[in-house]
């Protein structure tokens, strides 16, 4: 793997996360502002103090605000996963590129996002006591870089024990081992329910699933976009003979 095709892959990476970005974006808008919005509304409705003039209005959030937030992560994840492609090429299997783009969208989404969730869910606005914001945000992202340190470590895992496992027993092996450590994460590390009685379970319910569905729709459509555009790249056009009458295959020339 050269510095020009991880330059190109990078750029793709990037392009593939503005892509995904995008329709994560109209996910979040259509299937999340509106648990949002109604979710201020129950806070306004129990709270007695007003507040002074807002920094920043409701409809500039939920759109201008939104779209940068969710476009620039899009991008930065795209450049963070192509990186990870570009080592992960012909070291994890026999895995052609729109398949390692799709185990790493499908890894990412588990690991970074999943696996924390299950023990840190998103709450909306009236939910959680803000004396404990600060400790549940560093729970969160010590979660995360737990959950992607154990998946890697299990990948590691998982390679030493092929020889002598096989590559289906020894995935077994490696992903038990993940959860039983995960596990061991959720039973010691604190939890919180600090969802009052009188907030509506329903509510509560469709935005977790409409954040969940912007984290799916994000990763799966980078994993689509990712493969199609690194198989364009790496595998070449059918019917393309070398001189010697081979085919050519940057893909094979990455891999080793």
């Amino acid at each position: 793997m050269n510095s020009i095709s991880v330059r190109a892959l990078l750029v793709r990476g990037m392009l593939a996360g503005l892509a995904a970005g995008a329709l994560a974006l109209a996910v979040a808008y259509f299937l999340g502002e509106s648990r949002v919005d109604a979710a201020i509304a129950l806070e306004e409705s129990h709270s007695h103090e007003h507040g002074g003039e807002e920094l920043v209005s409701r409809t500039m959030q939920s759109t201008a605000g939104l779209a940068t937030g969710v476009l620039v992560f899009g991008v930065a994840i795209g450049g963070i996963a192509a990186l990870v492609f570009c080592y992960a090429l012909g070291r994890i299997g026999r895995f052609g590129p729109r398949a390692t783009a799709a185990l790493i969208a499908f890894g990412a989404l588990l690991t970074v996002y999943v696996v924390p969730f299950l023990k840190y869910p998103a709450n909306p606005p009236a939910v959680g006591n803000p004396d404990t914001i600060g400790q549940r945000t560093t729970l969160f992202f010590l979660m995360v870089a737990l959950s992607v340190l154990l998946a890697v470590a299990a990948v590691i895992f998982g390679k030493r024990l092929a020889s002598r496992l096989g590559n289906w027993n020894a995935s077994i092996a490696a992903s038990a081992a993940y959860v039983f450590v995960i596990g061991l994460a959720y039973a010691f590390l604190p939890s919180f329910n600090e969802v009052g009685k009188d907030f509506p379970a329903s509510l509560l319910w469709e935005f977790r699933l409409a954040t969940l569905a912007v984290q799916a729709t994000l990763w799966t459509t980078f994993g689509l976009v990712f493969g199609y555009l690194t198989e364009r790249l790496l595998v070449p056009k059918a019917g393309a003979v070398t001189a010697g009458g081979g085919t050519t295959s940057h893909a094979a020339a990455a891999a080793s």
